[in-house]
């Protein structure tokens, strides 16, 4: 082999094995992103004719954001972000959790609003016009391609999503890579933990599903069941009776 030839063949293998080392770095990136989905608290009238803000959390469904969040502080995680839809039971359960977590900015987001996907359940589509399914599944697959992303570098992410029953159940088929009509199977209880890593490649691991462990089986409200409606009470320590809770400020 010719001395002119050598040159040219060690700088075709120096440039190679700087691709190569470029190629495991991205491999190597271990940072994964945590995101915990947050089913907003219990609401009433539960009422979607009549405009939005008056949908508001109960005193329940306040105690129970209450409780999730303690769950969240637990767990010792710092977390990155806080994300709600702009419905006014999502906002105000994100309020309620801000309240722990005051070095986050809470943000929202028209596209996890609730809304109702295709489904099997014939009665359940009867009920939707088809203009407002086909924008729900625009809305939500663009918030999962958003949403649903590896850890941008080396560092781990943890990102606080409140929302609603409908979107993280279509979130969850997605994860699955199962059929995304199959979203109704599923049950899900108020202020639950349904907890899904993205890994660096991509892939996406479901932790947990609708985990309500933070909350007593009877402050449990949930979809898809027969879930009477509960009221929050407190003991009335003149009359040892049980009496609703009344909130001055349900922030408060």
């Amino acid at each position: 082999m010719s001395r002119t030839i050598m040159p040219i063949i060690y700088c075709f293998i120096l440039l190679v094995s700087m691709n190569n080392t470029k190629v495991l770095a991205q491999q190597d990136s271990k940072g994964i992103r945590t995101i915990y989905l947050i089913r907003h608290g219990d609401y009433s009238p539960q009422d979607d004719s009549i405009p939005d803000s008056i949908n508001v959390l109960t005193p329940l469904g306040i105690a129970q954001a209450r409780l999730v969040s303690t769950r969240l502080k637990s767990m010792n995680i710092d977390f990155n972000s806080l994300i709600s839809s702009t419905m006014t039971r999502a906002k105000q359960t994100a309020d309620v959790i801000l309240k722990d977590f005051p070095e986050l900015i809470s943000e929202q987001s028209d596209l996890i609003r609730e809304c109702t996907p295709p489904t099997w359940r014939e009665d359940v589509m009867a009920e939707t016009k088809s203009s407002e399914v086909e924008e729900c599944v625009k809305n939500i697959e663009e918030a999962f391609q958003k949403i649903f992303i590896p850890s941008p570098d080396d560092k781990d992410r943890n990102d606080i999503i409140v929302c609603h029953g409908n979107v993280i159940r279509y979130f969850v088929t997605k994860v699955l890579k199962v059929d995304t009509m199959s979203w109704l199977q599923m049950s899900i209880s108020n202020c639950s933990l349904t907890i899904i890593r993205v890994l660096p490649n991509g892939n996406m691991k479901l932790d947990a599903f609708s985990d309500y462990g933070h909350i007593p089986e009877n402050m449990r409200t949930f979809t898809g069941g027969k879930s009477k409606e509960k009221e929050l009470l407190i003991d009335d320590e003149k009359n040892s009776i049980n009496k609703k809770q009344k909130y001055q400020n349900i922030f408060h």
